[in-house]
């Protein structure tokens, strides 16, 4: 195509516009989630593959919309960010690559360590980790083992985040409770256990202290349910109180609001609980 023609184009009222430096949409409506990774990979020229929050969606988990796109690129590569694009330099490359058409996208470990290392905020490191975690599409050795590989330069929230996944944290609002019991040095619970009355389930509590029969729900629908789901929520409160537990329940917004208040009434509930249930069964969670 001659300059002249791709000038008639891309005119004020012609019908294609500019993506990026080199890169046209042949229409003027609004980019597609793939349109835009399709524009970055291009204009990368040298890329390797899509990571970060571009390759997190692409992979199925729902996130905060973000516009930038990352593409990890060679370590010495001269081209510069442009428009939504950030580019990634990189001496290691991802152990396997998924394609979509034009498109490379990293694994999904590699992609959420990429998009952790540069966030300050401790309860979007989480938001992320616990995101692939809790539904099953990552395992937590598969985040440590790509955290290993790479850098450790903006490494240190994303540790503290796997190690409360390890202990059985499985969502953002847990891990909030996490950080009330360490910060006020309370007697630590097992988290997401499973509780069995004989040989039957009875509940699997979001913490549990099995010394003193008490246990702590975080009731947030948007993390462990379907709407419809809540009266299931109710009845293992009912079934738990029902055997002798004394069942604590926060929202999540009050464990970053009152985190002191919080850490009170957990104190309180352990100092006047009746001990050991003896008749209840724990197994940790796996």
């Amino acid at each position: 195509m001659t300059d002249k023609a791709l000038r008639y184009r891309i005119r004020p009222d012609g019908p294609w516009q500019i993506v990026l430096p080199g890169i046209y949409a042949t229409d003027r409506g609004r980019l597609s989630d793939k349109q835009r990774a399709v524009a970055a990979f291009l204009y990368a020229d040298r890329a390797i593959a899509i990571t970060g929050r571009a390759a997190i969606a692409w992979h199925g988990l729902k996130l905060q919309s973000d516009e930038r796109v990352d593409v990890l690129v060679p370590l010495r590569y001269n081209r510069c960010d442009a428009g939504f694009v950030r580019l990634r330099r990189t001496s290691v490359k991802p152990g396997a690559y998924y394609r979509d058409g034009a498109v490379m996208y990293a694994p999904l470990d590699r992609a959420i360590v990429d998009a952790v290392r540069p966030l300050t905020d401790m309860s979007e490191v989480r938001d992320l980790v616990a995101s692939g975690v809790q539904r099953g599409k990552v395992e937590v050795w598969q985040l440590n083992r790509e955290l290993a590989l790479g850098s450790q330069q903006g490494s240190a929230r994303l540790r503290l985040a796997l190690a409360e996944v390890s202990d059985g944290v499985r969502s953002v609002a847990e891990a909030d409770l996490h950080a009330i019991v360490a910060q006020f040095r309370l007697p630590a619970p097992l988290y997401n256990p499973r509780l069995f009355v004989g040989s039957d389930f009875l509940a699997s509590p979001d913490a549990w202290w099995p010394d003193a029969g008490v246990a702590a729900e975080v009731d947030s629908k948007a993390w462990h349910l379907k709407p419809a789901d809540w009266e299931h929520t109710l009845a293992r409160h009912d079934r738990m109180t029902a055997q002798g537990i004394l069942v604590l329940r926060f929202p999540p917004a009050r464990l970053r609001t009152a985190k002191r208040d919080v850490a009170r009434e957990i104190r309180s509930a352990l100092a006047v609980s009746r001990g050991p249930l003896t008749h209840i069964r724990t197994a940790p969670c796996r």
